[in-house]
């Protein structure tokens, strides 16, 4: 039987993951902004917000947000990172949301956790006509970049698991696949696919910290990835990418 990690693993370990999740790349809000999808007065719709990395730099730019998230200890770190935001604490399948309400909706790095079967429909009907859905997360490995000794590890740490433990949904750099699922039902149609490729210094407690939050990596695993750093000189350099799907509203599906 697959075992699917828990996604309230993330309420368990809030304050470690509101200071290890690392920002989302300036690249991705200087796209967001500058083709028209968020700015002042921008009513947004947030599902899975965790601790506000998305919400903050939303609401800098001067959006309305409305965050949906599902754990409580995470909620609580949120109205306190960001109490400009309305939080709605609940799951994206659960919460009830107002019609044709928002211009936007955000899902980063959460959208492997949503039933789309439900939250699609809820979307289509939450946002105006010329609405739009954004999808992102940070990858955290780019396959692209030259694979350092701290990944090499990582990946004879992950070698060793079964087949048994996986997230949900396609692979986090599936970009094809995504589409196809949030394309489903015909109620979003996706008008552009982007990447980001960034880079990141860490040092042990970090990357322990950091993996910590992971909800398919085991205690143990952890540990044996901070012993790497600190074996490899007690900081490692780490390539991550962050994918973009955008989607416009369908008026009828």
């Amino acid at each position: 039987m697959r075992r699917v990690p828990d996604p309230l693993h993330f309420d368990a370990h809030a304050d470690v993951y509101a200071r290890a999740r690392p920002p989302y790349p300036r690249e991705l809000w200087a796209w967001l902004t500058d083709h028209g999808l968020l700015g002042p007065g921008t009513r947004v719709i947030e599902l899975g917000a965790g601790t506000g990395q998305a919400t903050g730099p939303m609401l800098a730019v001067g959006a309305a947000v409305t965050a949906v998230e599902p754990g409580p200890a995470l909620a609580a770190r949120l109205r306190a990172a960001c109490p400009a935001a309305t939080v709605r604490v609940g799951t994206a399948e659960s919460v009830t949301l107002p019609v044709a309400a928002f211009d936007l909706a955000v899902a980063a790095t959460s959208v492997h956790w949503l039933d789309l079967d439900v939250v699609l429909p809820a979307l289509h009907r939450a946002l105006v006509r010329s609405g739009r859905f954004a999808v992102w997360r940070n990858a955290f490995g780019d396959p692209t970049a030259p694979v350092t000794p701290f990944r090499e590890r990582v990946a004879e740490i992950v070698a060793r698991r079964g087949p048994d433990r996986a997230r949900p949904g396609p692979g986090e750099l599936d970009d094809a696949a995504w589409v196809e699922r949030l394309t489903a039902g015909n109620r979003f149609v996706a008008v552009a696919v982007e990447e980001f490729r960034w880079s990141v210094d860490l040092a042990t407690e970090q990357v322990r910290d950091l993996f910590t939050t992971f909800s398919d990596w085991e205690p143990g695993e952890v540990a044996e990835a901070a012993r790497a750093v600190d074996e490899l000189g007690g900081h490692v350099i780490e390539h991550y990418v962050t994918p973009l799907i955008v989607l416009d509203r369908v008026d009828a599906p």
